[in-house]
């Protein structure tokens, strides 16, 4: 079973490093592809020649679709650069795969602030008891599925949200991988970060009534 880890990317110089690093005991496990949509800071730069480095449109959706066409694995793990893995998430990866078609990790921050221990209790709820993945936890599924349901729907946002409701629509049984990817709390400012998680429940709200995507994505605001 070969993994490809697909890891889109777009002025990522602050958290590319950390990354990298923690790709060091899965690089000679899997394959490696960096999506790049356009960065006009030092991220490029920062990514050690070893690793296949890909030029797409910017957006999330477009530039994971791409390294999924480019890529060679069975089974397509997408990737946060912001993100830190286990050191042995290909393994992770590959006992879930074995009884299922696809998965992802549960969440974890390495904040103490009671809201933030919060929000990885519900994200991670919500996996188990809802069946919906989010990009920020490492979505990984067979190469055949990811291409027969499309792929990424080419959204500005909510793309990991609509590909996850499709999976569950179609009856895909989620995995789980025993161990879970630490994320950046970047998103939550601190002071602010209640009034976050309300926001994304909001606007995943007005996703689902059919509010248009181009609103929803304005509301949403890069923290880079």
């Amino acid at each position: 079973m070969k993994v490809s880890i697909i890891i889109p990317v777009f002025n990522e110089e602050k958290t590319i490093r950390r990354l990298l690093g923690t790709l060091e005991p899965v690089k000679d496990k899997a394959e490696i592809l960096f999506v790049d949509g356009g960065s006009t800071d030092r991220t490029l730069s920062l990514i050690p020649g070893e690793y296949t480095v890909l030029q797409g449109a910017k957006g999330r959706a477009r530039q994971m679709n791409l390294g999924a066409e480019k890529s060679s694995g069975d089974v397509l793990f997408f990737l946060h650069c912001d993100s830190e893995l286990p050191r042995d998430a290909v393994e992770q990866i590959e006992a879930v795969m074995q009884r299922y078609r696809a998965g992802c990790f549960g969440i974890a921050f390495h904040s103490k602030n009671i809201w933030m221990k919060c929000c990885q209790i519900i994200s991670n709820h919500r996996i188990k008891n809802r069946k919906v993945m989010f990009g920020d936890q490492g979505i990984f599924i067979r190469r055949k599925l990811f291409f027969e349901i499309g792929g990424f729907p080419d959204l500005p946002i909510m793309e990991d949200y609509q590909f996850s409701l499709t999976l569950k629509e179609m009856g895909v049984r989620i995995g789980i991988a025993g161990k879970r990817i630490y994320t950046s709390d970047r998103r939550f400012k601190r002071g602010r970060r209640l009034l976050v998680m309300w926001k994304m429940n909001r606007l995943r709200a007005m996703y689902r009534r059919g509010v248009d995507i181009e609103k929803i994505a304005d509301l949403y605001k890069d923290v880079r």
